[in-house]
């Protein structure tokens, strides 16, 4: 989809790719050609959440010095589907292009067009294909553009996305990206209610992921758990493995071993968790982020 339709509400999504989602899939999905009934396709679902701190010119972390340590962690790992948080608009086209060819955002401006933060949704064109996407903005109007009307730090918003999974034909899914207000409990409390909200008016036999740094520490918050009594999954805790636990804000000091998670991936139960991890990938010293990108790879019940 090209950059500057980003913004496109989702019944004009839905038009547009009517005719892409026909096409045969792309020759790196696995066919019958690829693989024999021995070797069934490998439907492990690699998710990233990534508050990517907004780029800006301030040393020593200016966005010149973290982009190709961003490019080289990201090249690494090759999530499937990635959701931000604090990215700028030519920041997220810095990273596709850095990530190359395949891969493809849906997102806007927290302000609106491409003004402001986004909460921008990086997927593999490869593997997943978008069937509809919208956007909405944590207020008593959230249907309007760049509100904010609970007292919150800065406008906070939802982006979310409806999937198809390309290498398991028939299975679609949801991601939605939020980034929860960092000054204000009452506003997050609130955001919380009206995700769960929206998330109740969404096609409920389809999985769902919730990616997203919620300023909150897991199983240290109510919105930790008016998520779980939603009846939400935290991957960290359903996951089969795990690697080392850290603080997934670190504001580049030294790591903080079982710190704080307040960057989390949700899910939908019946989603199968395989491993759980927070990547601490430098360079030379270099973070990408002042955060920790939470990885989990994952089958879709």
């Amino acid at each position: 989809m090209p950059n500057h339709s980003r913004v496109t509400r989702r019944l004009g999504l839905k038009t547009a790719f009517a005719a892409a989602v026909a096409l045969p899939l792309s020759s790196t999905a696995l066919s019958p050609s690829a693989a024999s009934a021995e070797e069934p396709p490998d439907l492990r679902l690699r998710t990233m959440s990534f508050n990517l701190r907004f780029a800006s010119a301030t040393e020593p972390n200016s966005w010149a010095v973290r982009r190709p340590v961003m490019r080289e962690l990201l090249r690494r790992e090759r999530p499937h589907v990635i959701g931000t948080q604090e990215g700028l608009y030519q920041q997220l086209r810095d990273i596709e292009s850095d990530l190359g060819p395949h891969y493809d955002w849906i997102g806007t401006g927290r302000a609106g067009g491409s003004r402001d933060e986004f909460m921008a949704i990086l997927h593999d064109t490869r593997r997943l294909a978008p069937v509809e996407y919208d956007h909405f903005w944590l207020s008593d109007t959230p249907d309007v553009i760049a509100s904010n009307t609970w007292g919150g730090g800065s406008i906070r918003m939802v982006t979310w996305v409806r999937f198809r999974d390309l290498r398991d034909p028939g299975r679609e899914f949801y991601v939605l990206d939020t980034h929860l207000d960092n000054r204000s409990q009452d506003a997050r409390e609130r955001a919380t209610a009206l995700t769960v909200q929206r998330i109740a008016g969404l096609d409920r036999s389809l999985p769902l992921l919730v990616t997203g740094d919620f300023n909150v520490a897991a199983h240290g918050n109510p919105v930790y758990d008016m998520l779980l009594e939603a009846g939400l999954v935290d991957t960290w805790d359903a996951a089969a493995e795990r690697g080392p636990q850290y603080a997934t804000f670190h504001g580049y000091r030294p790591l903080t071993p079982d710190g704080d998670r307040i960057d989390w991936i949700l899910a939908t139960p019946g989603v199968t968790v395989h491993r759980a991890e927070i990547n601490t990938f430098s360079l030379d010293g270099q973070f990408p982020s002042d955060h920790l990108p939470v990885q989990a790879s994952l089958t879709l019940g």
